[in-house]
């Protein structure tokens, strides 16, 4: 919201400086977002006659021109303006002016060997607009040396606001002006419109045919109109706000639209077809050519004004371009109506269109404003263009907006922090317009002024859609009880000065602040970090793929595919970030870059519903392990795989000894280089390398390997009382077995068998090597184990160690047939 300091002084009786003003619209809820003044780079410029201009002696196109700048001075000033003349009036910079049109600082200087001591301004050259044809040309009656800023009017700052949505009263300069005086900075002048006698019977008349379109509408003709530029001092504040004037009637609306917050719109009488404005909603196919020259396609939630022709505004929001006022109108008709705020809203966002009218309406505008405001409207335009005024038709009926609302006076203590005695709470109310009902020691009953729809009204949920009755009623209640208190409230202390609201802390619920992350975000965030530690880069890709390659991975059921997706190859739901990992490396193979290790954390999708939508951190590994010197290069394998998988388990806090593998990993997988990493019977990752098959479907030269983490899956770790670290003051003990199993037995088997074989003693059983060759029988295999030993309550002795030793070879003997090797 925009208006000038002059502006708002002729709503305002105060002799208040402008930062006063400034710091106290801050301060009470209208906070200011920037002052303008527009005379500051200015100042220096003087009003000037030109005393005499003759052509240069050393140039075709300049002029040497003797200025008169004031208090007798007469300087010599070089100009190029084709318009310099002798006699004329312009403008003057001194030299050591700052030009903001040029971004440059005027000096004395000398143009083809004549001293120029300044320079006679063109529009451009001061920053007032893009001519540059010539210098200003003042009228005869600008005084010579005379600030150029005051004379022009230009030394009226310009105050912008940050208006809240529920303050469309503050969309008028008269309510800010309301605000300011119950602030007590001034008082509000008085404002009563003097009604214009009819002179002839109105040759429009309204009808409303759809009340979703309009509530309540008044009209009145003007004829024997001469529409031409407005006055200077209105054209000079539509200017000043960012409007640009076009003609004395719609100017006028415009003001209007800013001075009382009422927007307003005229019709050429002339252009309208047929004698009945009708109110009514948007046609299948209508179309609508608007003031701002755009077409636009109506539609059956669209509200319009109708000729009998078609639509000839969208109600609220713009008028049409057939119907509108220019040059040439010599009657028109004044519109001034009361539309949905909702429906005005969602017409104006589905059709994209901003307008002042707009901003109000969905805001909420005063429906009592209506008939002062329409005379004030006729009787300033009948000033500036003559002709006389119908009489006022209207349709509809004004409504029902009057309602009151009760203010405990200890609630300003218990809701806003402040001790406010009712006396100055009563007195901030009745300023801002709110009349005293009841009162007594406890509270006050006042009636809300027409203007603030934003005070609740009481039993406003009694016809809510979609509530019972009796919930409907019981909100009601609390609302009429609660809602209106605190708006009543929260005027008392912005009025009072929002700065004088005491801060208070809130209380401290605990002296340790809770984890800002709940458990299964930071699992996601370690899982991620891991990841990253493991030399993977961290992707982010599209939750969705072609339904094609989902059904590689997969099923891929139809209520996983999109009805309405953002591309032709993206309309399945994925059932794992492996497949968008894999695209990702084939893209980059493609491009020569073959050997990537790519992961993501996000989500994989088996069906509909919630518990369908899995958190999965994937990784995949494609083509060779990186060259170092020390090592050659190999294909990465299952193995590489199940190295990145056990390490985010294990840093997840997973008890490593619990897992077990088996062999039943999905299909996209190879068969016998894959497994599932189980916990119980709760899988909680699969890992191995891709299928051929699959490779070859995704144009992906392997060899590749991947893993799932299903992150929903792992169990919570238990709450523990935090204690002194487990610090055996014993130094462990380490052996290491060599066993000949069959090759069909799993390591896990040896493993699982070791850890069991003397539980106290066994601290940790590790794999470090398995081997088959020609030193192994046919069939067989030799898996080696190291078996850590930890004492704590003494230094094992060798006889112990050999006692714990003889339980494993038994131990894994007996679990899996295996005999230790020589």
């Amino acid at each position: 919201m925009r208006f000038t300091l002059s502006w708002l002084r002729r709503h305002l009786d105060t002799d208040a400086p402008l930062a006063r003003i400034t710091g106290t619209l801050s301060a009470i809820g209208l906070e200011v977002e920037g002052v303008e003044d527009r005379a500051a780079p200015l100042a220096p410029f003087r009003i000037a006659r030109v005393v005499e201009a003759v052509p240069h002696p050393n140039a075709d196109r300049l002029r040497v021109c003797k200025v008169d700048a004031g208090e007798g001075r007469i300087v010599e000033v070089v100009c190029g303006a084709p318009n310099a003349r002798t006699g004329m009036k312009g403008v003057f910079a001194p030299p050591g002016s700052f030009i903001p049109g040029t971004g440059i600082t005027l000096r004395v200087g000398e143009i083809r060997g004549v001293r120029s001591n300044g320079m006679l301004l063109s529009a451009r050259e001061m920053g007032l607009g893009e001519d540059h044809t010539g210098i200003v040309e003042l009228p005869e009656e600008a005084p010579v040396g005379e600030s150029y800023a005051r004379w022009a009017g230009l030394d009226d700052p310009v105050i912008e606001i940050n208006v809240t949505p529920n303050r469309g009263d503050a969309l008028g300069v008269r309510g800010v002006a309301r605000d300011l005086a119950a602030a007590g900075l001034g008082t509000l002048r008085p404002w009563r419109p003097e009604p214009v006698p009819a002179r002839f019977a109105s040759p429009l008349r309204w009808e409303i045919a759809d009340p979703r379109a309009c509530t309540w509408v008044l009209g009145r003709a003007l004829r024997g109109l001469s529409n031409g530029p407005s006055p200077k001092w209105l054209q000079d504040q539509l200017t000043a706000i960012g409007l640009r004037p076009i003609n004395a009637l719609v100017d006028v609306t415009n003001w209007f639209t800013y001075d009382l917050g009422r927007p307003l719109h005229v019709f050429d009488v002339r252009k309208v077809k047929g004698q009945v404005l009708t109110m009514r909603m948007a046609r299948e196919g209508e179309r609508l050519l608007a003031l701002n020259g755009r077409e636009y396609a109506l539609t059956a939630e669209d509200g319009v004004i109708a000729d009998a022709a078609g639509a000839e505004a969208i109600g609220g929001i713009i008028g049409g371009e057939h119907t509108g006022c220019d040059e040439h109108t010599t009657e028109a008709f004044i519109e001034c109506a009361l539309f949905d705020p909702v429906r005005i809203a969602l017409s104006g966002r589905r059709h994209d269109i901003r307008t002042d009218a707009r901003a109000r309406f969905e805001r909420g505008v005063d429906p009592a404003l209506m008939p002062p405001a329409l005379e004030a409207a006729t009787r300033m335009m009948l000033e500036f263009c003559g002709g006389e005024a119908s009489e006022v038709v209207a349709a509809g009926a004004e409504p029902a907006w009057r309602r009151s609302a009760t203010l405990r006076f200890r609630r300003l203590a218990e809701f806003g922090g402040a001790e406010v005695p009712p006396e100055e709470a009563v007195g901030v109310l009745e300023r801002l317009g709110f009349a005293v009902e009841r009162r007594d020691a406890e509270s006050v009953t006042v009636a809300v002024p027409s203007w603030r729809n934003d005070i609740a009204q009481p039993g406003a949920l009694d016809q809510a859609p979609g509530l019972p009755a009796e919930r409907a009623r019981a909100a009601a209640e609390g609302c009429a009880a609660i809602e209106p208190e605190c708006d009543l409230i929260e005027e008392v202390l912005r009025i009072r000065g929002l700065d004088r609201v005491p801060p208070v802390s809130l209380p401290v619920a605990s002296p340790v602040p809770p984890p800002a992350l709940t458990p299964k975000q930071a699992r996601t965030a370690l899982a991620r970090r891991v990841l990253a530690a493991r030399g993977m880069l961290d992707c982010v890709s599209f939750g969705f793929l072609d339904s094609r390659i989902a059904a590689l991975f997969g099923e891929a059921p139809g209520a996983l595919r999109l009805d309405n997706p953002i591309a032709s190859d993206l309309d399945q739901m994925r059932p794992t970030p492996v497949a968008s990992l894999l695209l990702a490396a084939a893209r980059n193979a493609a491009r020569g870059f073959g050997d990537v290790a790519l992961a993501e954390v996000g989500g994989g999708y088996r069906d509909p519903t919630p518990e369908g939508q899995l958190q999965i951190a994937a990784g995949v590994r494609v083509g060779a392990t990186p060259r170092h010197w020390a090592e050659p290069s190999r294909p990465m394998d299952a193995m590489d795989a199940k190295g990145d998988a056990f390490a985010l388990l294990a840093a997840l806090g997973v008890p490593m000894p619990a897992l077990t593998v088996t062999a039943d990993a999905p299909g996209f997988y190879h068969p016998g280089r894959s497994g599932v990493v189980r916990q119980g019977r709760q899988a909680l990752a699969t890992f191995g390398e891709i299928h051929p098959q699959v490779l070859a479907a995704l144009d992906l030269h392997g060899p590749a390997a991947a893993f799932e983490v299903f992150l929903d899956a792992i169990p919570e770790p238990k709450r523990r009382r935090r204690g002194p670290p487990d610090l055996p003051p014993f130094q462990p003990v380490r052996r290491d077995f060599a066993f000949l199993v069959d090759e069909t037995v799993p390591a896990e088997a040896v493993l699982k068998a070791a850890r069991a074989a003397d539980r106290a003693l066994i601290g940790d059983v590790t794999l470090f090597d398995r081997y088959a060759g020609e030193r192994v029988p046919r069939g067989k295999v030799s898996l080696a184990i190291q078996v850590t030993l930890q004492p704590r309550e003494a230094t094992l002795t060798d006889t112990q160690i050999e006692a714990v030793a003889d339980k494993v070879v038994q131990a894994v003997a007996k679990a899996t047939g295996a005999v230790l090797r020589a």
